[in-house]
């Protein structure tokens, strides 16, 4: 069984903003698996696919991104997941609209989401995480904001042409998550990160 998270902000006045691609990407990828389980659970809503004979479990956080770390370890710990078992999609102003990256690990780049996420796992490391920071992560560029300031840039919607590319980077995500699943972050990492160069 492994977790798959996106982060996000619940409302609608927040569905289509940058902040949220990570509840985009989980939207895509439940919609390419069929998942119409949704329901209301650790502080979030979840659904459950079936990918290479493997439960896998779909989250999208409803606690505001300040606080996403609160419903992951909420749902690793009823499912006695570990670290090494989580995937969290979230959005990044260091990567162009079109753009991925996947990484084993690392800080969490000024992103409230996964600072709190990582905050919140120290008691889920298992042998092959040693550390709250060993999570596999997969970053969904949303462009730098240029002279709008951040807080404003992330949660205002993408612009039509954001759009556009954006779609495309959605069905890399759902493909990469599908890498993961199967294959571990490495085999992801290869795949998606070799044409998706990160900038920073």
């Amino acid at each position: 069984m492994k977790l798959i998270v996106g982060l996000g902000n619940p409302g609608s006045q927040y569905e289509r903003t940058r902040h949220n691609a990570g509840f985009m990407a989980i939207d895509r990828l439940a919609s390419m698996h069929g998942a119409t389980n949704w329901r209301s659970a650790y502080e979030s809503f979840a659904a459950d696919i079936l990918l290479n004979a493997e439960k896998i479990i779909l989250l999208k956080p409803m606690t505001f991104m300040n606080l996403s770390g609160r419903a992951v370890a909420s749902a690793m710990q009823f499912y006695k997941l570990g670290i090494d078992e989580l995937l969290v999609l979230s959005d990044d102003i260091a990567l162009p609209v079109g753009t991925i990256r996947l990484r084993p690990t690392g800080s969490a780049g000024g992103h409230n989401g996964l600072s709190d996420i990582q905050r919140s796992l120290s008691s889920f490391a298992t042998a092959a995480a040693k550390k709250p920071e060993d999570y596999a992560r997969l970053r969904i560029g949303i462009d730098p904001p240029g002279r709008v300031p951040q807080k404003n840039y992330v949660l205002e919607p993408f612009s039509k042409d954001q759009l556009d590319k954006l779609d495309a980077a959605l069905s890399k995500t759902t493909s990469a998550c599908e890498t993961w699943i199967k294959d571990g972050i490495t085999r992801a990492m290869n795949l998606f990160n070799a044409a998706d160069k990160d900038p920073s």
